[in-house]
């Protein structure tokens, strides 16, 4: 346990950002999901709807440090790759 008043407050400032990144990881993931399962399905035009609206969560994701730019980068291409070739 700590005893200095500033690695108390290290704690404390991580307890709270490990929420903050969870969330987002949460958000981004479920964005994703409900688009491949809308490819799953073959519609292809709820997909790329889909698809536009996680885009930015994606990439929000990457500006937040959730993720790596180029990680989200690949994810937005393969989705639009595999919504594409429908």
């Amino acid at each position: 346990m700590a005893h200095h008043k500033s690695a108390k407050k290290r704690i404390r400032q991580t307890e709270r950002r490990t929420e903050v990144n969870r969330a987002r990881t949460s958000r981004v993931r479920s964005f994703v999901k409900k688009v491949e399962t809308l490819i799953a399905s073959g519609d292809k035009a709820a997909a790329s709807e889909a698809l536009r609206a996680a885009e930015p969560e994606l990439m929000r994701g990457a500006q937040a440090g959730v993720l790596h730019k180029n990680t989200a980068s690949r994810k937005i291409s393969r989705l639009a790759a595999r919504i594409k070739t429908l």
